[in-house]
């Protein structure tokens, strides 16, 4: 199949979503599909042993494809059927979308699209993908952005001459998000090798020394400030938020210093307690889910750039050198020690650990040789990970691109 682009030539018309072949047409998604929005049925009918329909509410039972079944209703409501596009419309899940695996009841938070015999069903659901977004844009600032069901409906999609057409489309497309989802299976993959080498790695051996964190680091809080006093110079503030939501645990002040807010505050306030060196392990003191009080930053700030811990958090700096800085990025993570974190907090819904705790908690550790070699061993599958996750991002670049071109007939298929 040739491959043509033709963004140059005569033959192209302005419409209301942009420049298109005069020969495709803009239809409204309502024309060309079902479109069935979702009703809660009665909460009494709820239950989690598999008896009647599956229920999606929303985002708790979506993933990156397919829904998850985690609670079924014996009255439901309205129903979505295999191959359906769900797509949550309420909250700020809104816009999030799966596709159907199974016959579900979908709940007032989600709606199903269902093409018609005359579309192709994966050619419609990128060109929503695209429509969705255009229509989110016009409730940017939204603190809950609801979409109903005739905004939906009303979204333009633009369509090629035959059915063939878009079917060329949607193969080239499905073809890049296989490429996409093989590589998102083997990051999964990689991830929990090296988990299950991490925990193997970290189990205590002959030749360990037990210690108490407290024998090894001196504890402190963070600096508060508010977020009226952040700009756009002074120190790095490395909030509580920084750390809880973070994929990783070290950041490097000098390649992320752009995107970490700054705070403006004379350097006599900031106590030498709150200022962050190389190697030094910031905690959070509160957290919501059970792991929480357990996630942590080791800083790698080789060059000194002014930086500071914030709200929320509590500073670890090293006594001695008997914790190698590369292996103070792992050694936190093994299940004994993320246990004695949820041993010693407290609290039921916000769980909170003191630096009187933290203390307390014990931790086995290799001679410094062994910590090298441990670290370099997680390191290097770090390192293997972050190259499949840049490879990953680039092909969801390439993708969007993909989109952009095919889906406004820039470049054609046939």
């Amino acid at each position: 199949m040739n491959q043509k682009n033709h963004s140059s030539d005569k033959g192209y018309k302005q419409t209301e979503v942009g420049v298109i072949p005069e020969d495709w047409e803009i239809t409204p998604l309502g024309q060309i599909s079902d479109v069935i929005m979702g009703q809660s049925p009665i909460g009494s009918t709820y239950n989690k042993a598999g008896e009647g329909v599956a229920l999606i509410n929303g985002p708790t039972e979506f993933t990156d494809v397919y829904p998850i079944k985690v609670q079924w209703t014996t009255h439901p409501t309205k129903i979505c059927k295999k191959n359906d596009l769900l797509i949550c419309v309420r909250g700020s899940s809104t816009g999030r979308m799966n596709v159907s695996d199974d016959e579900y009841c979908i709940g007032r938070g989600v709606a199903a699209i269902r093409a018609k015999s005359s579309s192709n069903t994966v050619y419609l659901t990128n060109q929503i993908h695209l429509g969705i977004e255009k229509l989110l844009s016009l409730s940017a600032g939204s603190t809950f952005p609801n979409v109903d069901g005739k905004s939906i409906r009303s979204i333009q999609i633009p369509l090629p001459p035959t059915k063939a057409e878009q079917t060329a489309i949607a193969v080239a497309l499905s073809d890049a998000d296989t490429l996409i989802q093989s590589l998102e299976k083997l990051i999964a993959k990689k991830r929990n090798i090296k988990q299950g080498a991490m925990q193997e790695l970290l189990k205590p051996k002959e030749g360990w020394v037990v210690k108490k964190l407290g024998e090894i680091f001196s504890f402190s809080g963070g600096y508060t400030a508010s977020r009226e006093q952040l700009s756009d110079d002074g120190f790095c503030y490395l909030h509580y938020g920084d750390i809880h939501g973070a994929n990783k645990t070290f950041i490097n002040v000098k390649s992320d210093y752009a995107k970490i807010p700054k705070l403006q505050i004379p350097l006599k306030k900031a106590s030498t307690k709150s200022l962050l060196n190389e190697g030094d392990i910031v905690f959070v003191d509160a957290s919501e889910d059970d792991e929480g009080t357990s996630r942590h930053i080791v800083v790698k700030n080789p060059d000194r750039i002014p930086y500071i811990s914030g709200l929320h958090t509590i500073v670890a700096k090293s006594k001695d050198d008997s914790v190698n800085d590369d292996y103070k990025r792992y050694c936190f993570q093994s299940a004994y020690i993320k246990g004695q974190f949820k041993f010693y907090a407290v609290g039921t819904k916000v769980s909170g650990i003191s630096k009187t705790n933290i203390a307390k908690i014990e931790i086995s550790l290799p001679p410094l040789s062994e910590q090298t070699r441990i670290a370099t061993i997680l390191s290097d599958m770090d390192a293997e990970i972050s190259a499949l996750e840049t490879k990953l991002a680039k092909y969801k670049q390439i993708k969007q691109g993909m989109m952009q071109e095919l889906l406004t007939g820039k470049t054609r298929l046939v």
